[in-house]
């Protein structure tokens, strides 16, 4: 390699670095984010909102009481710390943000210009909200049922839809997504969209008492249900369900009871 050479490759490295520098940050905090706690939505609309209880309910889908209790639930897990920098982001509006985007489906671009929040910011609170709303509430409204629920449950059905011994009916739902980074088509359903299957057991309230999320858009329905953590506690008699029982006074045969869902899903009533 010539002289010449070995000047146009270090140019050509010198560029390649130059172009490689990470571009400084213009500014630490854009002039339109830094008036967010004077002229930013949660600022200027919150409270107006609370006071109109149909229009609160349109914008969160939550009333206003329920919005109060849900937060006083989540509050001890989503409160920040405030620093010498910056106040922390108040649990009211971060709840208020998360309950905006689950129930409009708007984006974060959004939500990022109207309360003045950093996208990264507004993903990070919607995840965090997100997380604890599961890890407080699984529990409380979905309690594994004890063998009286079973019981309830299947005489509701009885009552509501003449239909004896039956404690449950399963289905799944697909939960439509744009395409994860290379997940190729494991997320490509039958409908010809991108998906994830929200697999349900419901009372006759249309209540859930089981769910399974995040199977991809390609598995079905039997599949979704046969590898689910309900199953396995079926399979080892860990859910309580009653013993078989006669549906009616003129049979004395005790029937088992049942899960009702469509033809999706394999019959499994011998083993319940």
């Amino acid at each position: 390699m010539d002289v010449e050479e070995l000047a146009i490759v270090a140019a050509l490295l010198i560029i390649k670095r130059k172009t490689n520098k990470k571009k400084s940050k213009e500014y630490w905090v854009h002039p339109l984010l830094e008036e967010r706690r004077s002229k930013g939505m949660f600022k200027i609309f919150y409270e107006d909102v609370r006071k109109y209880p149909r229009k609160f309910f349109n914008y969160a889908r939550m009333s206003v009481s329920s919005f109060d209790v849900l937060l006083c639930l989540l509050k001890p897990h989503i409160t920040g710390i405030d620093t010498n920098m910056r106040p922390c982001i108040s649990p009211e509006e971060k709840l208020f943000i998360t309950l905006r985007y689950l129930g409009s489906g708007c984006k974060f671009v959004d939500l990022h210009y109207s309360y003045r929040l950093g996208i990264s910011t507004i993903a990070e609170i919607i995840r965090e909200v997100c997380h604890f709303i599961w890890v407080v509430l699984k529990d409380m409204c979905l309690p594994q049922p004890t063998k009286e629920n079973w019981l309830k449950i299947a005489k509701d059905f009885h009552l509501r839809a003449n239909f004896p011994n039956c404690i449950g009916a399963v289905d799944g739902k697909h939960v439509r997504i744009i395409k994860p980074y290379n997940s190729g088509s494991l997320c490509y359903n039958y409908k010809h969209f991108f998906s994830v299957i929200l697999l349900a057991i419901c009372d006759s309230d249309y209540k859930f008492i089981y769910i399974d999320v995040g199977s991809y858009g390609k598995d079905c329905d039997s599949t979704i249900f046969t590898n689910s953590t309900f199953y396995q506690k079926l399979m080892n008699n860990d859910l309580q369900i009653p013993e078989p029982k006669p549906i009616s006074s003129t049979n004395p045969i005790p029937v088992p009871f049942v899960i009702v869902g469509d033809e999706a899903f394999g019959q499994t009533v011998d083993q319940i």
